[in-house]
């Protein structure tokens, strides 16, 4: 603890030296944000906004489980952060979860169940604008309301390898499944906004456009080839009078599905070639409406999702050509004896490895996603009164706010 308060003597200083003082940085960062009347409103639609999506959870059969923020592992992630924080306990290091990804897929090992959901506590600590840029999107500790769901399809992998037509029908039908249950997860919170919160939507100044469905859909490939990658989502939702629409088949996290990968004849599709239609992942992005004007913000990415790599064989693939670990584990009377080698991700894969009496794989077929909370409201929200995340949160952590963060 000294060395915070080491710390803060350094930012008071600075503080001094430039003409402010400590009590000024906290009333006008914090205090008035806090006794704020659009604070209120934007709590008031988060409220609407957590109730609303796990009460559609409920009723879709979805049991809720307990949220893991440590672990050996965590979501490697596509984009970069600094680093992951560790915390050691009892002689072993754990790392913070960037998300509860692995988490969800051994929870649906569970035969008994459909499928799990988590308001989950994610920490990234993403790394500041090199610009000194006001991005608006970013919180290094957010929520996520995590989903995963079992899709029991049961095809192994001579199945994978040797009936590509066949698994594909399966695939897009499933795919198919998956957009429709987020679509009708939004539409649903969407309505609940809409019903509940009008007074709190005026005093933000912005507009809930209830969204039917299907959402529009643009896939990655032909996205980048006629935007650019740079600040896609914007460019896409500057394209389309829809608040709500997908980007599908983004090359990205090693978990994401990408069909096929290992062909019959022992050989690996090659990465580079890899194009939107085989990668079976999906994006909600999503836009606020100004109220006065009827005009929409840029928009942002709020969901993420995909079917999942299911079968052992390319899970190991995708870790290793991912870069997330360097070497197979090689197993031996029950054990692994190159464990050291794979970092945390040991029990993981002795879990994915496992097979019960019958030679079949505990490990689920799934597909699922993610929304953040603060980045859904974030989107929705912005406008006259809410420039950036932090200000619809109390004690949102913003990598280009401050230089220190004091609560």
């Amino acid at each position: 603890m000294s060395f915070i308060g080491e710390d803060l003597f350094h930012f008071q200083a600075s503080l001094i030296e430039a003409g402010s003082s400590f009590e000024d940085f906290v009333k006008e960062n914090y205090v008035s944000k806090w006794t704020s009347k659009s604070l209120a409103a934007a709590e008031a639609v988060r409220t609407t906004l957590v109730t609303a999506v796990t009460s559609f959870l409920v009723k879709e059969g979805l049991l809720n489980m307990e949220r893991v923020s440590l672990s050996p592992v965590t979501d490697p992630l596509a984009h970069d952060v600094e680093h992951v924080p560790t915390i050691h306990y009892k002689g072993m290091p754990y790392v913070t979860t960037h998300s509860m990804i692995y988490s969800k897929f051994l929870a649906c090992f569970n035969p008994y169940i459909k499928g799990i959901f988590v308001d989950s506590h994610n920490i990234r600590l993403e790394i500041e604008s090199p610009q000194r840029k006001q991005r608006g999107k970013y919180l290094i500790d957010f929520s996520q309301i995590d989903v995963e769901m079992r899709r029991n399809r049961g095809i192994d992998l001579d199945r994978y390898k040797n009936d590509q037509e066949g698994v594909k029908k399966v695939l897009r039908e499933d795919m198919e499944k998956s957009l429709d249950f987020f679509e009708r997860m939004v539409i649903f919170a969407m309505e609940e906004i809409a019903s509940k919160n009008d007074e709190d939507l005026k005093t933000l100044g912005v507009a809930i456009d209830v969204p039917k469905q299907p959402f529009p859909r643009f896939r990655y490939d032909e996205a980048i080839k006629k935007y650019g990658k740079a600040d896609l989502d914007a460019k896409l939702g500057d394209n389309t009078p829809a608040q709500f629409f997908w980007i599908t088949g983004i090359p990205r996290e090693n978990y994401d599905l990408i069909y096929p990968y290992l062909l019959s004849n022992d050989t690996k599709y090659p990465l580079g070639e890899v194009t939107s239609d085989m990668v079976y992942n999906y994006d909600i992005c999503a836009k606020s409406m100004i109220r006065d004007t009827g005009k929409f913000t840029s928009a942002v990415e709020i969901l993420s999702g995909a079917i999942r790599e299911w079968l052992y064989e390319p899970i190991l693939e995708r870790l290793i050509d991912n870069g997330v670990i360097k070497v197979k584990p090689i197993f031996e009377n029950g054990n692994i004896t190159n464990i050291e080698e794979l970092d945390g991700y040991g029990p993981f894969l002795a879990a994915v490895a496992m097979k019960d009496s019958d030679g079949k794989p505990y490990f689920p077929d799934t597909m699922g996603g993610g929304i953040g909370v603060e980045r859904t409201l974030y989107a929705l929200l912005r406008g006259p009164e809410i420039e950036k995340i932090d200000d619809l949160t109390y004690f949102g952590k913003n990598p280009d706010s401050y230089p220190i963060f004091l609560f």
